[in-house]
């Protein structure tokens, strides 16, 4: 069912290429990783039962990992009404609602689709923001889900997941022990398929934040046009990025392997890095592009300016 969430060409068309090209770079990773290890049958059903287990149980699997828990609307009403209202005014399903008892304020959105989604949101968010606040943070999750991004970003994230496994699996080998001439071959396989899996997660890497990037910009964009309020999105934005750099990093650590779902990025860029590089890496757009989309959306709407830049 087509939501009534504004859609986005360059979006739909950047997970298409970014899936393609990561496509190709899966098929050419399984087929180097069958050729070292002569064991096709265990390569491919190792890699298609984890992408398998990614793709079903990814709402499971991140509301696990951040805590989250399955509310009912008599616990949280006024999450639930908010939910139901941008639901309707979408004119898509309402997902399984989840609070995360963290004081890192935060939300993102994950599942396969419209019909098996999950939006979970910190109690830190809760306490900081106020109603037209906190509806501009839900429309942004919800349009994820509309505009089926979290599913791909699920898919392609994988890659680098299994990419990571090899890695670390690799390194944590006994074979690496040198236990002379009758293991060298087995020592130049292994080190072959580190070598070539520490370069398929770079090249997924990059791939999967340049998407992650448009994504939360398109998120912006339709979440601020379903509300008519982009100055409350705006001002969400600011005031929750600048609460998240007074959390302790030591408190973050958890949220790092999912940033590129969060609603604002749980880490920043890196400190005495350029800026043009620090985004290569980055999940998320910079707070100063975001804010500038929101503010010219502000305009052709006539509403009142978004909140200045974050110097």
């Amino acid at each position: 069912m087509q939501s009534r969430f504004q859609a986005d060409r360059g979006l739909t068309a950047r997970m298409g290429i970014t899936l393609f090209l990561l496509g190709l770079l899966y098929v050419a990773f399984v087929a180097v990783l069958i050729v070292l290890l002569k064991s096709w049958v265990l390569v491919v059903v190792i890699a298609a039962a984890l992408l398998g287990a990614q793709y079903w149980f990814s709402d499971r699997i991140a509301l696990y990992a951040m805590h989250g828990r399955v509310v009912e609307r008599e616990e949280y009403p006024q999450l639930h009404g908010v939910i139901d209202r941008l639901c309707a005014t979408a004119d898509m399903p309402k997902p399984v609602v989840a609070v995360s008892d963290m004081e890192m304020p935060n939300a993102f959105a994950t599942g396969r689709n419209a019909d098996h989604a999950a939006i979970c949101v910190t109690t830190g968010l809760l306490r900081r923001l106020d109603p037209a606040e906190l509806e501009g943070v839900l429309a942004h999750e919800l349009s994820h889900v509309a505009h089926r991004d979290v599913a791909v970003i699920t898919v392609a994230s994988f890659l680098g997941v299994l990419a990571g496994l090899v890695v670390r699996f690799t390194l944590y080998s006994q074979v690496f022990g040198g236990r002379g001439r009758k293991d060298q071959n087995t020592v130049v396989v292994l080190m072959t398929v580190m070598a070539v899996s520490a370069a398929v997660y770079a090249l997924s890497f990059l791939l999967i934040r340049a998407l992650s990037r448009y994504r939360e910009m398109a998120a912006d964009r339709a979440g601020a046009m379903l509300t008519g309020r982009p100055s409350a999105l705006a001002s969400a934005l600011t005031k929750l990025t600048g609460d998240i750099a007074k959390i302790p990093t030591r408190d973050l650590r958890t949220a790092q392997a999912f940033n590129a779902f969060y609603f604002t990025p749980a880490f920043g860029a890196v400190p005495g890095t350029q800026r043009h590089f620090s985004s290569l890496l980055s999940t998320h757009p910079s707070l100063e592009d975001r804010l500038d989309q929101l503010g010219r959306i502000s305009s052709e709407l006539g509403e009142a300016p978004a909140p200045g830049k974050a110097g």
